[in-house]
């Protein structure tokens, strides 16, 4: 049995430095899979070994300077915006005064440093409490923020200022430079608070779809309207036109236009009628039908894409390790060079006391580390939200980066790069009651998901059958067909021709053969067309450098006939499942290898493959087996998803270029003087929002 997870809504963290504060606490308390994210203020973890004490852990967080939020939380009064609001309307003047003296026209009233201490207090406390709880919090962790140089640049020139009032030394007063230290960083933290929104809301959207009210048909046939909680497996429910579908089920009565575009990206309306799969929080454009629930809450595909979008965005790219390893190190580094700064510019420059102080402050206020640990989740964020709303789901960020390095891409050829929907083309009888073996065929398959299984099920359906009560255990031999036995110990085979051991002659002559003991009882001959789509897909991915292969167990004429087709040089027909993870590792010695397939009979090669990706019409069990998953079954998704893929990763590197550009190039230039706290805090406060607006960018680009 799985272990069950807890999600809490943590608020009161400000960076990353702070996430990681918090996920070294819950790791320490023994809790495994810890997930921490400041940006959605989401907390995430299993109980360890040890247990779990909810009530423990909430108190763990609280005294880290942390709130849990519960759903009877109110709205706190005092928000970052009140903070920046009145922080602002005090600094002001000060950073006026300041300007008009540079250019020789002074405020009197403003020259008393008394003052200029009374309007100065007000924004230092507020930057004071506001920054340093959070950098006490992260000393306590472990791993120092921002926000400490903050409250160690503020404070040093509040400090500095006030011995200078005290002194009466007017040279030794810059209440401006505490008062706009604080404000402006306060101002860079709402900006980035307000971008980091726009990054968040694929999950928002797809939450929005799910129906908290439907339409429940009691078994007296009256309606009743409940709640999307009160919903059961098997009920039926009424769905008329502007509706959304409660939960995913099967039209029991009805026809409809649906729009599933939010979910599957598929942007016109599909016609649906009896018997057709329904997805939950899809739109119903036009008609009304009556639905038999066959999932519900959390087993539904939105809940799923919502599960993965999230863990999607948990997941840290490879890339991301190395800003992780700087950022550990960053903040006690920018202290050092503070230091060295006071000294040497004091010490061995012959710079004055308050010059020297000025450049160490400098350094503090315009480092960054936070723009390094920014750069990886908010482009993941936006690229795993805009793959969900062009029905693409990933199972993580790592898996973005793997996708755009992918050399070998290895379809499979039935249901994948044929449509899958085969059609009989030729049926041999070896037995004079045809209904008999219709129904054998329809027994044996319907136990199968094989897109072969499915077409042969719908074809003889709409033929004669009979079977007279026959009862048959069935099981599925995967790269053979299906194996079945009687009440009277009969056996029955249906498959590809090597099924039948001594049969083998055979493979010329049919695709299909059914078998009852041995004995032949028919052979068909089935034709299966390439997608519309796949040329142009096979184009793009040689385009792209990549290498496509098919890798099937269907004939070798057959699967050469497609290859041919779609220019693909590289193919393996008559494949059995050992026989394709073989051919898979010898492909992974020269390079990444992504395995395409339905993601059910593919499983054992997506699993061995450097990536799985699934072809599926939003099945839960696909959704399961691969670490991408194409909601509509059309192979130009994978188009749009490698080309999202990729250009997520290029803003993951553009955003640690400038995280470590900007720190290599402005520390220095601190340190040496040449720019005064002020400005250096005006550019700290907007270089998260350069990486967040660089990752926000994704969403609307180009990516062809």
């Amino acid at each position: 049995m799985g272990k069950d997870r807890v999600e809490l809504t943590v608020d009161g963290m400000t960076c990353s430095n702070c996430a990681a504060s918090l996920q070294r606490f819950l790791e320490r308390k023994g809790l495994e899979q810890v997930y921490v994210n400041f940006q959605t203020k989401e907390v995430r973890f299993e109980e360890g070994k040890q247990g779990l004490d909810i009530e423990i852990i909430k108190r763990g967080i609280h005294k880290l300077g942390f709130q849990v939020v519960e759903a009877d939380t109110p709205e706190p009064w005092w928000t970052l915006e009140r903070k920046l609001w009145i922080s602002a309307a005090f600094m002001l003047p000060l950073f006026v005064h300041h300007l008009l003296m540079m250019v020789g026209v002074p405020i009197p009233v403003l020259d008393n440093p008394w003052v200029q201490l009374l309007i100065c207090t007000p924004p230092f406390i507020i930057g004071f409490l506001h920054f340093g709880q959070s950098g006490w919090t992260s000393l306590k962790g472990g791993v120092p923020n921002m926000d400490v140089l903050i409250v160690i640049g503020g404070t040093a020139a509040f400090t500095y200022s006030l011995i200078g009032t005290l002194v009466g030394q007017m040279d030794y007063i810059f209440y401006e430079t505490a008062a706009t230290i604080f404000t402006l960083v306060l101002a860079g933290n709402w900006m980035e608070k307000r971008a980091v929104e726009q990054t968040t809301t694929a999950i928002g959207e797809l939450s929005r779809l799910q129906v908290e009210k439907a339409k429940l048909i009691l078994p007296a046939g009256g309606v009743v309207t409940v709640d999307r909680s009160a919903l059961k497996i098997g009920q039926a429910v009424q769905v008329n036109e502007g509706d959304q579908i409660p939960g995913d089920g099967i039209i029991l009565k009805g026809e409809a236009a649906v729009d599933e575009s939010m979910l599957t990206g598929e942007s016109l309306p599909l016609e649906k009628a009896v018997g057709a799969h329904v997805i939950g929080g899809s739109l119903l454009v036009q008609g009304n039908i009556q639905v038999e629930l066959t999932a519900t809450g959390k087993d539904t595909v939105l809940s799923q894409m919502i599960e993965l979008v999230k863990t999607a965005q948990e997941d840290k790219p490879a890339i991301q390790r190395l800003a992780d390893r700087i950022s550990a190190i960053f903040v006690p580094v920018v202290l050092s060079i503070s230091l060295l700064t006071l000294g040497f510019g004091y010490g061995v420059f012959g710079l004055s006391f308050q010059q020297a102080l000025m450049n160490a402050i400098a350094v503090l206020v315009i480092s960054c580390p936070c723009a390094m640990g920014l750069a990886t989740p908010t482009a993941v964020m936006v690229g795993v939200g805009r793959l969900a709303k062009n029905g693409i789901l990933v199972k993580g960020g790592q898996t973005l980066e793997t996708f755009a390095n992918i050399r070998h891409f290895i379809f499979d050829k039935t249901g994948t790069l044929t449509t899958g929907a085969f059609k009989v083309d030729h049926i041999d009888y070896f037995e004079e009651d045809h209904a008999r073996i219709h129904a054998l065929i329809i027994q044996l398959e319907q136990h199968s998901s094989h897109p072969i299984a499915q077409s042969l099920v719908k074809h003889f359906r709409r033929k004669p059958t009979q079977l007279n009560g026959l009862e048959l255990q069935v099981e599925e031999k995967k790269g053979f067909g299906m194996l079945a036995e009687d009440s009277d110990g009969n056996h029955y085979a249906l498959g590809a021709p090597r099924i039948l051991q001594n049969k083998s002659d055979l493979s010329d002559a049919y695709h299909v053969v059914l078998a009852k003991n041995g004995t032949l009882l028919a052979g068909m001959r089935l034709t299966d067309a390439v997608k519309p789509d796949a040329a142009a897909t096979i184009a793009y991915l040689k385009k792209v450098g990549g290498t496509p292969v098919i890798l099937s167990g269907d004939k070798a004429q057959r699967v050469a006939e497609v290859a041919d087709a779609l220019g693909i040089e590289t193919y393996y027909g008559e494949q059995l499942p050992h026989q394709k993870l073989e051919k898979i590792a010898e492909k992974q010695q020269s390079g990444l290898t992504a395995m395409i397939g339905d993601g059910i009979n593919d499983a054992p090669a997506m699993a061995k493959a450097n990536l799985g990706i699934s072809l599926s019409n939003a099945s839960q069990v696909a959704i399961e087996s691969a670490e991408l998953v194409l909601l509509k079954d059309k192979l130009s998704k994978l188009v749009d998803a490698h080309q999202i893929s990729k250009h997520t990763v290029l803003t993951i590197k553009q955003n640690l270029f400038w995280a470590f550009a900007y720190n290599v190039v402005a520390i220095p230039i601190a340190a040496m003087g040449f720019l005064n706290p002020m400005w250096g805090a005006l550019f700290m406060a907007f270089s998260d929002v350069v990486v967040i607006g660089n990752s926000i960018r994704l969403k609307y680009k180009k990516v062809d």
